[in-house]
C-alpha cells in the first residue's frame, strides 16, 4: 500500500523498514496467506477500530499495525503460550475452544501435539504458535465474527493463553501490536471502555476468583462485584496514590508491580511493593485513626488495577468475617514491614534495587559472592560442559555490595522473553519454573533475546547455513543463529552446573528477596 506522498522519503523508507521487522516472523506460518505493507492514515480509517483518531497518531502507531489474510482452517493460536499483539476481525469467523490436552502446566507440547496429529516443526518447516485469552468451559468453544477483538487481554497483562482459536472461514484481521494497541486504549475512551467490557465478560470473575482475596467468595457475590469495581489501566511511573490523601478504594493488582513508598527527610524510601493478586488500601480502611493513605503508590512498570470502593469492601467483610480478619494480619504485617524500612535504610535501597533490576520477578537467580570468588570462571565452563559447549549465562552483570548478579536467566513469573516467538521454540517446560528453549525450534530470529529484559539469552553462531528450502524464505542462505539459555540443569540428575561447579561455593540460587536479603544480612 502506497505511503503518503507528503511524508519525507528518509522517513518513509524507514517506516517501512519497521513494519518489515515487525512482522516478518509471519511468515513462518502456512495459513497466512498475506499481510499488507505499512497502511497510512486513510488507509488506517477505513476500520471501525481507529476511526477515533488523528492523523499523526494513526502515523505514529502505523508500524505496528498491519493487515493479514489466513486461509479457512488455520490455527491461529495455541493455548498455553504468550501473545504481544490483538486481532480485530474485518472479515470471516474465528472459533475459540478450550483444547487441555495441548497444555502441560501452561506450555505448548510438540509431544501432545504429535497425538493429535499434528507434526512438530524440524528445521526446515516452522509452525506459527501464540494464544488469546478466554473464560471456556473444557469442552466448550464460542464464534466470533466481524468487529471483535480478541488477544488483547493476555497480551497487555503479559500472561500466558487459555485457549485455541481457528479461523471458520478465510479471514481478514488487523492485527495490533501491544505497544500500539496501549496508546490507542489510552488516547480514545471510546476504546477503552470497549475494551474493559471486554475484560469483564471474558476474564475478570475468574481472576478475581482466584486472587487470595476473594478465593472464599460464592460466584454470587464475585458476580455482583465484578460488574461494580472500576478497572485501571497505568504507565510505568504513574502516581495511584499519594500518601496522606484521602482514601475511597481498595487496589488490586491484576498485573504489573506497584511501589509503595513513605516521606523521609526530604525525599522517600520505598517501603514495600506489590505484585499480581496483592492488594493496597486494607491498612488504612480496617485501622481505627489513620487518616489517610500511609504510602504514595507508583506503578513500576505497566500495570493493571481492579479498584474496589470503600462500600463494597465494607460488603466484603461483613459477609465474609473471616476474611477480615485476614486483613487486620495484612495489615498488621504492612505496618510492621514500612516501620522496618525506615528503621533500617538499606532495606529500602535493596527494594529499590530489586524493582529496577527486575529481581522481584525472578524465581531463580544466581548470584555470586565476590568476596569469596577467585574468577576462575569454572561455573561458566561446567555450564558449558554440560551444555555441548556452549555456554548459557554470561559471568557479568549488576552489583549490589558483596553481591554479583550474573546475566543468567531468572525463570520470570511472567517471562515476556516468551511474547513474539514464532516457532514455540521458548516455552515453559512444565518442571517448576524453569523456561527453556527448544533447540530444534529455534530459528535464531532473536525474538526473545530482544525481548528479554535482563540480556539473559545468549545468540550462538551454528557455523550452519539455512538450506534452500527453508522456510520462511527469508531465512535461506542466512548465517543459522541458536538461541540459548539457563534450563537449571533440569534434565541432568543434579543442582545446576554454575552451583555444582564453583569450588568455593559462592555460586547461589536464590528464589526470592527475603533470600537475597539473608545473604547480605549474613555478610
Amino acid at each position: 500500500m502506497a505511503a503518503r506522498k507528503r511524508a519525507p522519503e528518509k522517513t518513509i523508507v524507514k517506516r517501512i523498514e519497521q513494519h518489515r521487522d515487525r512482522w516478518s516472523a509471519f511468515g513462518a506460518s502456512a495459513g497466512l496467506l498475506g499481510l499488507s505493507e505499512r497502511m497510512s492514515p486513510e488507509e488506517l480509517r477505513r476500520f471501525e477500530i481507529f476511526r477515533d483518531y488523528d492523523d499523526e497518531f494513526l502515523e505514529a502507531i502505523s508500524p505496528d499495525v498491519t493487515l493479514a489474510k489466513w486461509k479457512r482452517g488455520a490455527v491461529l493460536f495455541e493455548e498455553g503460550a504468550y501473545l504481544d499483539l490483538a486481532f480485530f476481525i474485518v472479515q470471516g469467523a474465528v472459533e475459540v475452544y478450550l483444547q487441555k490436552l495441548l497444555r502441560e502446566g501452561g506450555a505448548y507440547s510438540p509431544e501432545l501435539a504429535t497425538k493429535r496429529g499434528k507434526t512438530p516443526p524440524q528445521n526446515s518447516e516452522i509452525t506459527f504458535l501464540s494464544t488469546i485469552d478466554f473464560n471456556l468451559p473444557a469442552g466448550s468453544g464460542k464464534q466470533l465474527g466481524p468487529g471483535d477483538i480478541i488477544g488483547e487481554i493476555g497480551a497487555m497483562n503479559g500472561w500466558p493463553q487459555s485457549v485455541t482459536a481457528r479461523t471458520s472461514s478465510d479471514c481478514i484481521l488487523v492485527q495490533i501490536r501491544v505497544p500500539a494497541l496501549r496508546k490507542m486504549k489510552r488516547k480514545s475512551e471510546g476504546l477503552k471502555a470497549r475494551l474493559d467490557k471486554i475484560y469483564r465478560e471474558r476474564a475478570l470473575f475468574a481472576q478475581l476468583k482466584t486472587a487470595p482475596l476473594f478465593q472464599r467468595c460464592d460466584d454470587a457475590f464475585l458476580g455482583t462485584l465484578a460488574r461494580r469495581v472500576e478497572l485501571i489501566s497505568c504507565e510505568p511511573g504513574e502516581i495511584i496514590a499519594r500518601e496522606g490523601e484521602a482514601v475511597e478504594a481498595l487496589y488490586l493488582v491484576r498485573s504489573g508491580f506497584v511501589k509503595l513508598s513513605q516521606k523521609m527527610g526530604e525525599g522517600e524510601i520505598v517501603v514495600s511493593y506489590l505484585r499480581k493478586g496483592r492488594t493496597m488500601g486494607e491498612v488504612e480502611m480496617l485501622v481505627e485513626g489513620v487518616p489517610g493513605w500511609m504510602c504514595s503508590a507508583a506503578s513500576v512498570e505497566y500495570s493493571d488495577l481492579v479498584r474496589i470502593s470503600r462500600e463494597d469492601v465494607r460488603a466484603l467483610v461483613k459477609k465474609y468475617p473471616g476474611l477480615g480478619k485476614e486483613l487486620w494480619s495484612n495489615s498488621v504485617a504492612r505496618i510492621k514491614q514500612m516501620g522496618a524500612s525506615k528503621k533500617n535504610i538499606s532495606q529500602s535501597e535493596f527494594l529499590q534495587f530489586s524493582l529496577e533490576k527486575g529481581l522481584v520477578e525472578g524465581n531463580n537467580i544466581l548470584v555470586i559472592d565476590l568476596d569469596v570468588c577467585t574468577r576462575c570462571d569454572d561455573c561458566v565452563r561446567g555450564c558449558a560442559d554440560t551444555h555441548g559447549g556452549l555456554p548459557r549465562f554470561v559471568r557479568e552483570g549488576d552489583k549490589y555490595e558483596n553481591l554479583l548478579i550474573p546475566k543468567s536467566c531468572y525463570h520470570c513469573q511472567d517471562p515476556v522473553c516468551l511474547v513474539g516467538c514464532p516457532t514455540g521454540a521458548i516455552r515453559r517446560a512444565s518442571v517448576g519454573d524453569v523456561v527453556e528453549i527448544v533447540d530444534d525450534l529455534c530459528i535464531g530470529c532473536k525474538a526473545c533475546a530482544n525481548n528479554c529484559p535482563y540480556d539473559a539469552i545468549v545468540m550462538h553462531d551454528t557455523g550452519e547455513v539455512w538450506p534452500e528450502n527453508m522456510l520462511p524464505e527469508i531465512l535461506r542462505g542466512k548465517d543459522r543463529l541458536l538461541a540459548s539459555k539457563c534450563d537449571l540443569c533440569y534434565k541432568t540428575n543434579h543442582e545446576p552446573a554454575c552451583v555444582a561447579n564453583c569450588p568455593h561455593g559462592c555460586a547461589i540460587r536464590v528464589s526470592t528477596g527475603a533470600e537475597f536479603q539473608a545473604l547480605l544480612n549474613k555478610k
